[in-house]
């Protein structure tokens, strides 16, 4: 089934006889975040290795077989699927039909609306699809207040108004600003405006998202710091790689769109699904005016290749994944040089 916003929390902290859930969206952060939620409510802990394993997309033929088993120290199972796509469908019907066990985590960003796995999960009586994007408005404020609330910390109306227009864009990066904010007041305290900007500072709410969308409009010093920002969170060398492939895929659909059938920057932006947060439809709209349909093809294998590299034991992959997103961005930022 799918899951109403309303229902999340509570879902997260006991997700009953549910036993394949389907985390997507474009909040890399906020999957990550419910993952770890489920994780430690059904397993108890992250590392326990009776009770939890991890497969990569690479290793989905497994699943069933993970699934199934049984733990020797007894509670309930946690199989965790990172970088999830249609690929893992078979699999998660066959988990499905067996009745095996366990709960199954699947982490699918970028999954659109007629994803075969999300098809499969809200149509299945015992799976569960969560749909996590950036939070705005209320809810962000919301998060916030709670947030600063459950570290012993009050906030004045005119900081949370601004910390609301700079962060949201990434749940993991919201999160480590809100606890460096948290720090800087201390237990009982409370933060004001100046409070505020002090501590957040430039790189408030930037996330990986930031990094790709920045990266192909030539934005190269907001590509570097967002891209630190994301890595310094978490974000693994190949889980950037493989956002930046999906970015610039979406951007090589559109751009087909506009060279095969006419389509207006904007009209192309608009056919996507699922749509762009409306946030990220200027810059990506700028971006279809810098890119031709071969150059994103030939950005698409060079990330390819440097997530190739980042898999061999011994490469410096944050190198190499750094130096490939920041050549994506030098290149959108000379073509644009070409034509000012």
């Amino acid at each position: 089934m799918k899951l109403a916003p309303a229902g999340v929390a509570a879902f997260l902290r006991d997700p009953g006889p549910c036993r394949v859930v389907l985390l997507y969206g474009d909040d890399a952060g906020m999957i990550r975040d419910r993952a770890v939620a489920l994780v430690r409510a059904v397993a108890g802990a992250l590392d326990d290795p009776f009770l939890v394993v991890e497969l990569t997309r690479d290793e989905i033929a497994r699943l069933p077989d993970e699934a199934a088993s049984l733990p020797l120290t007894g509670g309930r199972r946690v199989v965790r699927v990172r970088d999830a796509t249609d690929a893992a469908a078979p699999q998660i019907r066959t988990v499905l039909k067996s009745k095996s066990p366990a709960l199954v985590v699947l982490e699918g960003a970028g999954l659109g609306t007629r994803s075969r796995l999300r098809t499969e999960l809200e149509a299945a009586p015992d799976g569960v699809a969560i749909g996590c994007y950036p939070e705005e408005g209320h809810a962000l404020e919301t998060t916030i207040r709670d947030t600063l609330k459950q570290a012993g910390v009050a906030i004045e109306p005119d900081a949370l108004s601004w910390l609301s227009g700079q962060l949201g864009a990434d749940r993991a990066a919201t999160r480590a600003e809100l606890e460096k904010l948290a720090l800087y007041a201390g237990p009982g305290g409370r933060v004001d405006l100046d409070a505020a900007i002090a501590c957040v500072g430039d790189l408030s709410g930037l996330s990986l998202d930031d990094a790709l969308f920045a990266a192909t409009i030539g934005d190269v010093a907001t590509t570097d710091r967002a891209l630190e920002l994301a890595i310094a969170e978490g974000a693994a060398p190949v889980q950037v790689l493989r956002a930046g492939i999906m970015h610039l895929q979406r951007l090589q659909r559109a751009r087909m769109a506009m060279e095969e059938s006419g389509l207006s920057a904007a009209e192309a932006s608009r056919s996507l699904r699922p749509p762009l947060f409306y946030r990220r439809v200027a810059a990506f709209n700028r971006a279809l005016g810098l890119w031709s349909g071969s150059a994103v093809a030939a950005a698409i294998n060079g990330l390819a290749e440097a997530e190739r590299g980042c898999k061999r034991t011994g490469w410096p992959d944050q190198t190499l994944c750094r130096n490939a997103v920041l050549v994506v961005a030098r290149r959108a930022a000379a073509t644009r040089m070409t034509r000012n």
